[in-house]
């Protein structure tokens, strides 16, 4: 599928106004420095999901799939410049928009990222814990790479298969950005033979391409000490193309492979028609689906696969 850019020049600029402005402000918050930790696991009430659109048919008789997604909730606020700008029912309505999607889709695992603890500027709620609820995921992880001045959000993973072994990694402070971070968590392969893997959701740097380097290096840093199979999702704010994309120096250094990473028809931040959001995987896992979905529940699309073991 190929997304249009929905966005005006006027918008474009706004955008631009916010975004430097949201720098600014992120030099006076107090940001956490690069810290390791065990974020909590929460228990949450379980619900039905629906079935997967399939835009790659899967082989007859394989069942055991793992289905994941990944999104920018962007703080709730929908596909609008700044949540500062919006009403904490209008956020909420947001995240139940997403919620909605979840539910649809059916995912054992989501990766989110931009998700709000109870947070000033929307509406004082945890994002993460509100939306494992509302979309049925058994378990929760929340990783707070920013917090301070009653304002905190990072990464956070929501699952139907238990989460175990979580660790939350925040990277160095880069000023005037705030700071970024990822999770990880270790779960059993669903519905075979037993296969620990590892996920997680991560966003990286949208400013420098020097910062998300340094990133990179602490993420293989930690992941490789780990020693499990992979599965990293999450907004790397850039592209494959060039040899020295953050996405792409990720996925040769750990061996993880990427769906189709040179098609020009996966872009998933619309503003600039770019693909930023990413699935990558280990060498011994493969894609069976994988699609951009077109719901504008943030200023990025949402990205949804099916993966199954190899051999």
């Amino acid at each position: 599928m190929k997304l249009g850019l929905r966005w005006t020049r006027r918008r474009i600029i706004t955008v631009s106004c916010v975004c430097l402005a949201a720098a600014a402000i992120a030099a006076i918050f107090v940001l956490v420095p690069s810290m390791s930790g065990e974020p909590e696991v929460r228990p949450q009430v379980r619900s039905h999901s629906a079935a997967l659109l399939r835009p790659i048919e899967s082989p007859r008789g394989q069942s055991s799939f793992l289905k994941v997604i990944t999104l920018n909730v962007a703080h709730g606020r929908g596909d609008g410049p700044n949540q500062l700008l919006r009403k904490g029912k209008t956020i909420r309505m947001n995240l139940d928009e997403i919620a909605a999607v979840l539910r649809r889709e059916g995912p054992d695992i989501a990766a989110i990222q931009e998700a709000d603890g109870p947070s000033v500027w929307s509406g004082k709620l945890n994002q993460v814990s509100y939306l494992a609820e509302k979309a049925g995921f058994a378990y929760s992880v929340q990783a707070e790479h920013v917090k301070g001045l009653k304002i905190s959000y990072g990464t956070g993973l929501l699952s139907n298969v238990a989460l175990q072994d979580p660790l939350a990694v925040t990277f160095d402070a880069s000023p005037p950005t705030f700071a970024k971070g990822f999770v990880v968590a270790t779960v059993d392969w669903p519905g075979g033979p037993s296969m620990e893997i590892d996920v997680v959701s991560v966003h990286l740097d949208f400013s420098r391409k020097s910062v998300r380097e340094r990133q990179v290096e602490d993420m293989i840093e930690t992941l490789s000490y780990r020693g499990r199979p992979l599965v990293v999702m999450g907004d790397f704010n850039c592209e494959w193309k060039s040899k020295e994309s953050a996405v792409r120096a990720l996925a040769e250094r750990l061996n993880l492979k990427a769906c189709q990473p040179a098609s020009p028809l996966m872009d998933t931040f619309g503003l600039l028609r770019m693909r930023m959001d990413w699935v990558l995987i280990s060498t011994d896992l493969e894609f069976v689906t994988y699609e951009v979905l077109p719901d504008v529940i943030s200023d990025h699309y949402a990205v949804l696969c099916e993966i199954r073991k190899t051999g």
